[in-house]
């Protein structure tokens, strides 16, 4: 016997994706170097020596993708915009090519009733801009917010959502903090001041946007509830920690205006105490929040891991990804229901959730049989139905990802897409997670056994 569990109307069913990882072309048509394009081309930063420079090749394939989209019936699709595509040299001459791509996505999303979310930073910077200290230098705040506005201006009467920055944490601890990110850099005291930055460069974006406002406006973090590995008091401290680390110390200043009290002990002599207008400016009014879920973290103390002192394990019951990460759908349910209640009930989109598991690098037989992710869709869709039903506010499920992909530093070795790309022909297979997941949108409601 089977039961059918509606989404609210008007649910936005989309697939994300971002630039570097699928466009490839990265300097056709005038534009500039990103970081990733240098990080990439560095021998020894990724693996096998993998770059971006033809990726998906959706810079020249768009069109037939968008195909692909309907056939899915997205009626969303959140993507990311080149900085350097549109801005070269990151500030200065705007590259009237680099818009005219993605007037031209734009305008097919939109004949196709596919509504476009943007994302304006997903951590390709120009490189011009990291050579002169990219996120550490305090002028960049004015350079994202110039580069906004160029966005907004361009595509602002044809996009309703955008976001700011998708993941900043991540662009810290893997860019500045760890050096498995572009730009590669192992800094506790730059980490801090990336941070900072790209706080106040959120802020400045948003408050640009007031002046071009035809739509919304919103930032993308990822999210991960920190559960502790033991009863232990070290390990219950840990996981206070982490979570004070990832979860809190980006979405604290944005929506109350101050920074978790643990950070000023855990980042030490790095830490530099916001200023009242930098908190002003970081607090501007957002319309909604996206959240990127993958994994929970059960955390161990580790008193060598710098900021957190914490380790995340493994849950040795639960299913891993490639990646090594538990699929935990109540994570999901449990991250959608703290934000509201810690925050209020602000409208969330799930922005990404998805899984690496193995796929054939060819479809045979013009298929790809993947049960795995299908049943990480099923059970992250009814982890999603489950917090609405404890009044979550969520508006939106995007997939990652639409396409198998370039997976930055791991290269093209992890497989995320709900459609499969043979990078040798760049030929696009529907897996069986992309039919299903069609079935749900179609339906608007997930079908429970």
């Amino acid at each position: 016997m089977t039961a059918s569990s509606g989404f609210p109307d008007e649910f936005l069913w989309g697939a994300a994706t971002s630039a570097y990882q699928i466009e490839g072309s990265p300097l056709a048509d005038g534009a500039g170097e990103s970081n990733w394009h240098r990080f990439s081309h560095t021998p020894g930063r990724t693996l096998n020596g993998d770059t971006g420079d033809v990726a998906c090749d959706h810079y020249r394939r768009y069109a037939e993708d968008v195909e692909l989209m309907t056939w899915l019936g997205l009626n969303a699709y959140r993507f990311s915009l080149a900085w350097g595509r549109i801005l070269p040299e990151g500030r200065g001459p705007v590259n009237r090519k680099g818009l005219d791509f993605y007037a031209r996505l734009i305008d097919r999303l939109l004949e196709r009733g596919i509504q476009p979310l943007v994302t304006l930073y997903h951590w390709d910077l120009p490189a011009a801009l990291d050579e002169r200290g990219g996120w550490l230098n305090p002028e960049i705040v004015d350079w994202f917010a110039d580069y906004a506005g160029v966005a907004f201006r361009a595509f602002g009467d044809r996009v309703p959502m955008w976001t700011t920055l998708n993941e900043p944490w991540v662009v810290c601890d893997a860019g500045y903090l760890h050096g498995v990110h572009a730009p590669g850099h192992r800094s506790l005291a730059e980490a801090a001041v990336a941070a900072r930055h790209l706080l106040c460069a959120h802020g400045a974006a948003v408050r640009a946007y007031g002046g071009e406002r035809t739509g919304r406006i919103g930032v993308v973090v990822n999210l991960a509830p920190k559960d502790p590995a033991t009863g232990a008091p070290e390990d219950l401290a840990a996981s206070v920690r982490a979570d004070a680390y990832m979860n809190r110390q980006y979405l604290d200043p944005i929506l109350l205006g101050r920074s978790p009290d643990l950070l000023p002990e855990m980042f030490g002599d790095a830490w530099t105490p916001f200023r009242p207008e930098d908190l002003k400016l970081i607090r501007q009014p957002i319309d909604f929040l996206g959240i990127n879920y993958y994994k929970r973290g059960i955390t161990k103390f580790d008193p060598s891991v710098p900021i957190e002192r914490a380790i995340r394990v493994p849950d040795p019951r639960a299913t891993h990804t490639e990646l090594g990460w538990d699929v935990f759908p109540q994570g999901l349910t449990d991250i959608l229901k703290w934000v509201t209640q810690r925050y209020g009930r602000i409208p969330l989109y799930v922005t990404e959730n998805g899984a690496a598991f193995y796929d054939p690098p060819v479809a045979d037989n013009g298929t790809i049989d993947d049960p795995l992710r299908v049943d990480y869709l099923h059970r992250h869709l009814h982890a999603v139905i489950d917090a609405i039903d404890e009044g979550a506010d969520v508006r939106g499920y995007f997939a990652w990802s639409l396409f198998d992909n370039y997976e930055w530093s791991h290269g093209f070795s992890k497989r995320f897409g709900i459609v499969h790309v043979d990078y040798d022909t760049q030929k696009r297979t529907p897996k069986k997670s992309a039919r299903f997941y069609a079935d749900v949108i179609r339906a608007n409601a997930l079908t429970l056994s």
